[in-house]
Order: structure tokens, then sequence, then C-alpha cells
């Protein structure tokens, strides 16, 4: 077993380096200004090779430095090389535990000896670039251009091949897909293919595909696609392969995939190109794989239940239905500023009202407010209205709707968000608004129910800070909400009962008309679904929108603006009707472990660079 240092010098003129042992990178550095640092560097990893190991997967005790690091990193486990001072000097991953330990193991026994030397400069991108450019030009010369192929076959996909092997070994195949590695052993190479659900390796030799062919094959690059016609096997080794027989070029890369070693990990980038950030992590198409069974058990389970899923307008005249603020555009043709949705409930409310009864709607809203790892200008949110139901059939609709899509893609209702154990299993926690605030902040307030001159002198108590109009009993209770209550709610719970200050399309409770019929889940502190015993008293629905229309014009620009048309339509009459909002993007962030909402989104919104 031979071991060796490589040091490489970037098109950029700075220098790492990389530790191969029988030509397989185990381990590299950080990037290094200087070539005298990264030689040192050489000499760090030398003298430190054997030190001792933290292997946080073991819950060994904390360690000092100089030591090995060993953690996870997502699916696979990555160690980290610490000098005594705390710097990195080598780091690598594996796909296990043991295979880490067994890659440290083999630094301690042969970094020392192993020698050092410079591997070949490594070119710009567009040096690169240029490379394959002139490459392809060659090949359209020879006839053979790679963009005039219109078709490929794929018989089989590379995951079908591995669970199937004994029913396919000796069978011909045809796969299609990326060459993500290239070894090179002179008339016999071997690649891996990558397709939509995982690698396979192929094993292309000068005897089976011709010399010519070999020849051309072996001006290929990482990147291109490929597709191979062959027979299934084992090799030595054990690893299921595709022997080709047939190989042909069907797409050309002209760009460089990211360097093999760490791939494709700057978030910024993954955001802006998750092309890229599919090919170089294919772990993120399973969030997307996800999210879409998500939305598809949501479609299910509520045409199950009689719905119809209905398509409403995104362009709107009235920017109704939720408190946001919206995007505004220009119609030419009419000469008129639109506004983009910014929720769907006034269109579905109005088909409840044309007798639909149970209806649905799965699509984007736009609001143009804040951006953060909970929120983008544009998302996907689902809205249902059930005619006859009030809001405790919106709750076990919600309940159902969360629990069939965690068993459809968690196969458990006991799931794990950033460390923390949901329980989706047990019924969800109901309590009201006011006993919420009473529970975490020790206030009543119904035992000053609408009295806002003994809120506002709570809140100055409490050191609640009063927003220039909303200095009411309502206004001030879900103040105290936010304040106090939001963070405390972590698992599943339903808050109930909302003042209607705050609830302008809401039906005010029967026993309590300074309460609404609304629920909010909450769940790690967050909001996961909205609902209510919609209001169809178009005379107070009326009223509503015009105490909206005040904060409106003094400078509210998220307040409620007046829908005539929506009051006409419950002048017709709309049944008692239960509605619920859930978003779709905190769902999936939820369910597949994701931190961001950049995560669950293919394109975010993103600033552009320059």
């Amino acid at each position: 077993m031979a071991g060796r240092f490589e040091i490489t010098k970037a098109g950029d003129s700075t220098f790492s380096f990389e530790f191969l042992i029988d030509d397989n990178c185990v381990g590299k550095s950080p990037v290094f200004e200087k070539e005298d640092a990264c030689k040192r560097g050489v000499k760090a990893v030398k003298k430190n090779s054997r030190m001792k190991i933290q292997n946080t997967l073991a819950k060994d005790e904390e360690k000092t430095n100089p030591k090995y690091l060993v953690e996870a990193d997502g699916e696979k486990v990555k160690y980290t090389l610490f000098l005594q001072t705390g710097e990195v000097a080598l780091s690598g991953s594996a796909d296990s535990e043991a295979d880490v330990l067994d890659i440290i193991e083999k630094i301690g026994n042969n970094a020392n000896a192993a020698p050092m030397a410079m591997a070949e400069v490594v070119l710009s991108e567009n040096e690169q670039k240029q490379i394959r450019i002139d490459k392809l030009k060659a090949m359209q010369a020879a006839g053979n251009d790679p963009f005039e192929i219109t078709r490929a076959t794929q018989t089989h996909h590379s995951d079908e091949i591995k669970a199937d092997f004994e029913a396919l070994e000796e069978k011909e195949v045809t796969i299609a897909g990326r060459i993500m590695t290239w070894r090179d052993m002179g008339k016999a190479n071997f690649i891996d293919v990558q397709d939509r659900n995982g690698r396979i390796q192929t094993y292309v030799r000068m005897n089976d595909i011709g010399e010519d062919k070999f020849k051309e094959f072996k001006t290929w690059d990482l990147g291109d696609i490929v597709e191979v016609k062959g027979f299934v096997f084992k090799t030595r080794t054990g690893e299921i392969s595709v022997h080709a027989q047939e190989i042909r070029l069907i797409s050309k890369s002209l760009l460089p995939l990211p360097e093999k070693f760490h791939g494709l990990t700057d978030t910024d980038t993954r955001y802006r190109k998750r092309y890229l950030d599919m090919i170089m992590n294919p772990d993120v198409k399973d969030t997307f794989i996800k999210r879409s069974k998500i939305i598809s058990s949501i479609r299910a389970y509520l045409d199950n239940l009689g719905f119809i899923e209905v398509e409403t307008p995104m362009l709107n005249v009235i920017a109704g239905g939720a408190a946001a603020r919206p995007f505004i555009t220009h119609h030419n043709t009419l000469d008129m500023d639109m506004y983009l949705r910014i929720a769907t409930e006034l269109y579905l409310k109005r088909l409840i009202v044309g007798g639909m009864e149970r209806v649905y709607e799965i699509g984007r809203n736009f609001r143009n407010e804040g951006m953060d790892v909970r929120h983008n200008p544009e998302f996907t949110c689902i809205e249902l209205y059930q005619a006859f139901t009030d809001y405790h059939g919106m709750m076990d609709i919600a309940e159902n709707i969360i629990r069939n899509a965690a068993n459809e893609v968690c196969d458990s209702l006991h799931i794990v968000f950033n460390g923390t154990e949901i329980d989706l299993e047990t019924p969800f926690a109901r309590m009201t608004m006011v006993e919420a605030v009473e529970k975490f902040s020790g206030v009543n307030f119904a035992d000053f129910m609408s009295n806002d001159e003994k809120a506002i002198e709570i809140a100055k108590e409490k050191g609640i800070e009063i927003e220039n109009g909303k200095a009411t009993w309502g206004d001030i209770l879900n103040s105290f909400f936010e304040e106090f209550v939001e963070a405390n709610l972590i698992q599943p719970t339903f808050i109930m009962d909302y003042p209607v200050e705050i609830s302008p399309l809401t039906k005010r409770k029967p026993d309590c008309p300074v309460l609404t019929e609304r629920f909010e889940l909450f769940i790690l502190g967050g909001e996961y679904g909205n609902a209510y015993s919609e209001l169809n008293d178009p005379i107070d629905q009326m009223s509503r929108f015009e105490a909206q229309m005040k904060l409106r014009e003094a400078g509210d620009d998220e307040a409620n603006m007046i829908d005539q048309d929506f009051v006409t339509a419950l002048e017709y009459g709309m049944p008692p009707t239960g509605g619920l909002g859930i978003g779709i993007d905190r769902l999936v962030m939820l369910l597949t472990n994701s931190y961001s909402i950049r995560d669950v989104l293919l394109f975010p919104t993103m600033k552009p660079l320059g």
C-alpha cells in the first residue's frame, strides 16, 4: 500500500494538497496562498498523522488538539485532523464510520513516509471550457456531433440493476447518464455513470468497443452524458457493474463539474444553480421527490373526501384574502394595475356560494415582504373550503393531512426536526389564545374582556410595544401571544379563538362576539396552518372591510382592501363553511428536516449577482 502527497496549483494561483493511497484520494487540505505554506501543511500532516481520535458517533469524551474528529456529515461520515493550534490540517469523508476509521488508520501508517510531489497545474474554468469546445468542434468536423442526437435508449436505471442483479446477471441492458468518475487503466477504463436514481460502475475496454471508438471515448470528459449498452456482471471486488459492448456520447458537457472531492458545498451556489446542485449532490433530489409525494398525498386525501380541485386567478384586481403587501404589475391592454394574488381565499369562497360545497386549490401565492429561512416571496399553499362544517371540522382535516403526509415520506409519525423530536401521532393539543397567554405570561385576558384601557395598562407593565392604531384589547392579546407563547409551542398545538381585530374574514363566536372561530396550528414555534369558521354575514363582512381600510389609510399597507364583488357574492347567501390554509413549503421543511425554505424550493428567489 503506497501513499503520497500531491500538491496542486489552482488557476487562481492558490495551492492545496491531497493525500492519496493507491491513487485514491482519502484526504484534502485547506487552501493555501503560497506554495511554501502548502508544503508546511504537508509536513504538519506527517507529524500529526498518528494522533488520537475523538469519535462523536461513539460519544467519545472531548479530547484536546491535535486530534482526529469523526462526526456525521449528512448521509456520510467525515473526519478532520486538527493541529495543536486548532487549524485544520486534513479532512475527508466516507460512507460509514468504519470506512472513516480505516482511512485514519491508513493515514497513520502511510503519511510519515509518503513522498510529496507537485501535480499538474489546474486550468481555469474558461481554459477547460475552451478545451472542451475544441473537442466538440473536432467531433462535429468528424461527423459525430452529439447535439444532433435526438433520442437515446434506457432499459434500466442504476438502482434497478443493483436490486435485481441475480435476474439480470449476464443479461443485456442499456443505461444512460452522466460520467461522474473515471479510472484510466490503459486499454480498460472504469467510469461511474449517474442517472436519476443513482450511479453504476461501467467497464469500458478497447477490445470490446473497438480501437477507433475507444480512441474517441478517451477524449470524452467528466460530466459528459453517455448511452451504454452491455451486460451486467460483478467485478472481482464484488461491485455490480455494466460491461460495455457499445458506448456513445449523447451530450457534451462544456463546463467542468466542481472538483470531485468536496463537490458542491457552497449554499449560495447550490441555490442559484440547482441543476449543478442536483448533479453533485444527488441526495438533494430526494427532498423534491418527497415534496411531490407530500402534495400527492394531500390531493389523494381530499379527493377521497369528495373535494374538487380548482384553479383561481393569479392576477387580481384587489389583493384580498390575507394581510400582506402585494406585488403590483400592469396590464398593458387594459391599462390598469393588477396584483399578484396573496391568497386564494376569496375566489374559493365564491365557489362555495355557487354550490360546489367542497373545493381546494394548491398553488402559488406572492407576497412582497421580507425573506428569511421561513419566508420566500413566492410560496405554495393549499386552501380548502367545506360547506356545512366549522373550524373544528378543519382541525380534523389538518391533523389527517399532516399525518398522511408523514406516513407517506417518513414512514413514521415520530419525526425529528433540527434535533427535536416531534410527535405527530398523539392527538394535537388544543388551547384558546386566552388560555395560552395566561399559561405562558400569567395574564388572564378573560378577566378584563374588551377592556382596552386595562389591556393598554397591562401591556405597559409587561413592556409590550403597542403599534399605532392597534391599542385594542384584541390586538394587545395577540401581541402577548406573539411575545410569550409562540416560541413555547413545540409539539403540534391548535391555538383557537382569535380576537376579531386580527380576523377580518372569520365568523364571531356566538357566545363571545369579541372572539372568532379561528385557529392556527403551531409546531416548533412556527405556524403551519390557519383555519376559520368562515364569515358568511355580508353586513358584518363589509363593516370589517371598512375597518381594515381605515388601517390601510393610516399607513398599514398589509391591511385588507374592500372586495365589493365578494360581499355581493355573500349577499346571495353562503352556507356555514369551514376553511383551512396550510403552507406546503413549511410542511415539506418539517417532514424532510430542512432548516431553510430554500432547501425545499427548486429555484428560490435570489438577488442577482453583480
